[in-house]
C-alpha cells in the first residue's frame, strides 16, 4: 500500500484570522499587502489527522478541566525512541504550556538573584529575556561565523566560567543560525558541563526540521552523566505547526530536579492543561511520522529553491542555508544600510517582512531572519517582490 501523500503546495489564506504572523503588518505596522516570512510558524495547515482528532473532540461540546492520558504520554515516549533514538521514562515527564514559559520557570526554579546564565548568542532572543527579566546576568559566549558555518566558540566558553556560573541555555538545532550541532561538538559541551558543575537547559523544538546529511541528536542522550543536570524543553507544535493550542513536553530524568520544577509550576498555576493541545500533540506523535517526512524534503526543496535564486539573481544578498529549522539567515551587508533603513526597505519597498538580525544577537547586525515554510507560489512571490526593489535600488 503507498503512503497516504499530502499537498503543501495549496495556498491557505490566513488573513483576517487573527493571525500574530499574518495580520501584524497590517494591524500593528499599519503597512499593507506584506507578504509576512517572520515569526515561526508555518503557512501549512496542521496533518490532516491532527485536524480531525482536535474536531471530534470539539464535537463532544463540554470543554472543562482535562486529565492527561496516559496515551498522552506513550505517544511522546514513543515518537523520541522512533525518531531521535532516545529511550525516555515516564517519570522524566511533564507538561508545560510552552517552551518560552519553560525557559522563565527553569531561570526561577534552578538558580537565583544575581547568578550568571550563558546564552550562545546570535540567538532565540527569549533566551535573554528569560535571563534578564529574572533578574539574572547573562553570560554571551557568541558562536563564531568559521569555514561558511557557525561554530560554537567552547575555548571561549571555558574562560567564562566562574563560581556565579550556574546554567547554560543551548538551542538545538539552532535558531536562528540552522546549525544542527555534531556529535564531537555535543560531547565537547557536555564535558565542560560536567566538569564546572552546571546545568544545561536544552530547547530543542526544532528537532524535527533536519536535512539530509544532518541528525538531531538530544543531547540529554549522551550519557547518564549529562542526562543528570539537562532539562530538555520541546514541543510538537513547531513540528505540526500547532503552537497556539499552548501545549509543550519538559524532559528531566533527575528526579530531584523535576520534582523542583513541578513545584514552581504549581506555585505559578500553570497546572492545568490545555484540552486541544493535550489531543493535538498525542495525535501528532502517534500519526504524524509521514507528514513530518514529506514536510521536511518539501522545506529542503523550499531552500534550495531560494538558494539558486539569490545566488543566480540577488548575488547581494547571501543565503545562509540552514542545516536545520525552516529558518535562513539573509547577510545583507552588501547593501551597507544601517539596520533601520534595512528593514525599511524589505517591509516598504519589497512588502516582505523578515525578523531583523540583531534581536537576536550583535552579531546578526546586516542580517535578516526568513521563515521559509511556506508553500512554493508564496515564497517565489516573495522573491520576486525582493529582486524587484533590489533592481529599483541598483538604478537609484
Amino acid at each position: 500500500m503507498n503512503a497516504r501523500r499530502y499537498d503543501f503546495d495549496h495556498p491557505l489564506d490566513r488573513r483576517n484570522t487573527c493571525s500574530l504572523k499574518w495580520d501584524f503588518c497590517q494591524k500593528v505596522l499599519g503597512v499593507p499587502d506584506v507578504i509576512p516570512m517572520w515569526v515561526a510558524d508555518m503557512d501549512f495547515p496542521a496533518p490532516p489527522e491532527v485536524v480531525e482528532a482536535v474536531k471530534k473532540r470539539a464535537e463532544h461540546g463540554a470543554y472543562g478541566y482535562p486529565l492527561v492520558p496516559d496515551s498522552f504520554w506513550t505517544s511522546i515516549i514513543n515518537w523520541m525512541k522512533n525518531r531521535h533514538n532516545w529511550e525516555i521514562k515516564r517519570g522524566w515527564l511533564t507538561r508545560a504550556p510552552g517552551v518560552v514559559p519553560s525557559l522563565n520557570i527553569c531561570v526561577q526554579t534552578y538558580t537565583c538573584p544575581g547568578d550568571k546564565i550563558i546564552v550562545q548568542s546570535p540567538v532565540y532572543y527569549p533566551f535573554f529575556s528569560a535571563v534578564e527579566n529574572n533578574g539574572r546576568r547573562i553570560v554571551k559566549n557568541p558562536l563564531i561565523y568559521k569555514d561558511n558555518r557557525w561554530q560554537m566558540d567552547l575555548a571561549d566558553l571555558r574562560r567564562k566560567i566562574d563560581g556565579r556560573t550556574r546554567m547554560l541555555i543551548l538551542c538545538s538545532p539552532h535558531n536562528p543560525v540552522g546549525r544542527v550541532w555534531s556529535r564531537e561538538e555535543l560531547e565537547e559541551l557536555a564535558e565542560i558541563i560536567i566538569t564546572n558543575d552546571l546545568l544545561l537547559v536544552s530547547d530543542e523544538i526544532h528537532e524535527e526540521h533536519v536535512y539530509r546529511g544532518y541528525k538531531h541528536l538530544p543531547i540529554a542522550s549522551l550519557s547518564p552523566e549529562i542526562a543528570n543536570r539537562t532539562i530538555t524543553l520541546t514541543a510538537a507544535s513547531k513540528a505540526f505547526n500547532i503552537a497556539g493550542l499552548t501545549t509543550s513536553i519538559v524532559i528531566i530524568p533527575n528526579e530531584k530536579l523535576l520534582n523542583l520544577y513541578n513545584i514552581q509550576t504549581e506555585n505559578l498555576g500553570l497546572t492545568t492543561g490545555n484540552i486541544f493541545g493535550l489531543v493535538a500533540l498525542e495525535a501528532a506523535y502517534g500519526q504524524g511520522q509521514a507528514w513530518i517526512e514529506q514536510l521536511v524534503e518539501y522545506l529542503e526543496g523550499n531552500m534550495e529553491f531560494a538558494r539558486r535564486f539569490f545566488e543566480e539573481r540577488l548575488p547581494e544578498i547571501k543565503f545562509l542555508k540552514p542545516e536545520g529549522t525552516y529558518l535562513a539567515l539573509l547577510d545583507c551587508r552588501s547593501f551597507g544600510l544601517p539596520q533601520p533603513e534595512l528593514n525599511d526597505f524589505f517591509l516598504k519597498k519589497a512588502r516582505v517582512y523578515f525578523d531583523q538580525g540583531p534581536i537576536f544577537g550583535e552579531e546578526l547586525e546586516g542580517f535578516e531572519r526568513m521563515n521559509l515554510a511556506c508553500p512554493r507560489q508564496l515564497l517565489t512571490e516573495a522573491l520576486q517582490r525582493i529582486e524587484k526593489a533590489v533592481t529599483e535600488l541598483r538604478s537609484s
